[in-house]
């Protein structure tokens, strides 16, 4: 089945672009990535989140797609985003926590900045299942010493392996410049790794085949 799906990186960086590329190859022809070109280096602040929204709006209303992903994990602008289409729009933080609730109970996260925080309660809150979350730590890197193949490792498998002392049964990676750190969080922490690209990736294929699927007679 032909199917396209579109991932819109709402930061300008280049690295963590051609990151979620390679983190979303596994799954095949049909997805793509694009970023916002005037967008912020990252989104770290409530007003980065909000400067994206319009520009995301236009970026799907100009590209037909079965579905769309923002592929950022404070999921910036989604609800806007839903607006511009009648296709899925998906965020990739929610897709995340969806994945880490279906292999435990308990879930860490690896948060990008600490600002990302009030972001990411505010997503678990409206998905109901804020409890659920045993430990969140920030890295507080910026996001090219964050998509560099060595340089966040150390702090990366810092953070993972004290999300499992604090209970995590499942860590997440909170930033989409994160994705070529999974190995490396998950030998720390001992415990299953969810990495968002590929969560939302998996999420999108589902909801992109619903979408052309004729239902099931009766």
């Amino acid at each position: 089945m032909d199917r396209r799906i579109l991932f819109i990186n709402p930061n300008a960086s280049s690295s963590c672009t051609a990151g979620i590329a390679d983190a979303i190859a596994p799954f095949g022809p049909g997805l793509e990535v694009t970023s916002l070109a005037d967008g912020p280096p990252a989104i770290v602040t409530w007003r980065d989140w909000f400067r994206v929204a319009e520009p995301l709006c236009r970026v799907i209303e100009a590209t037909p797609a079965d579905a769309y992903v923002i592929a950022c994990v404070s999921d910036p602008g989604l609800e806007a985003a839903r607006t511009a289409t009648d296709r899925p729009v998906l965020g990739m933080f929610r897709c995340a926590v969806a994945a880490a609730l279906a292999r435990a109970e308990r879930f860490g996260v690896i948060g990008f900045t600490a600002a990302s925080l009030p972001r990411h309660r505010r997503i678990l809150a409206g998905m109901g299942v804020e409890a659920r979350m045993a430990g969140w730590v920030p890295l507080n890197l910026p996001m090219e010493a964050l998509t560099d193949a060595v340089a966040p490792q150390r702090r990366i498998a810092e953070a993972a392996q004290r999300l499992a002392d604090e209970g995590a049964e499942v860590v997440i990676l909170g930033c989409a410049g994160m994705a070529g750190h999974v190995a490396v969080a998950r030998e720390a922490a001992g415990v299953p790794v969810i990495e968002p690209c590929r969560a939302a990736a998996a999420a999108a294929v589902l909801a992109a085949m619903e979408e052309v699927v004729a239902p099931v007679s009766a």
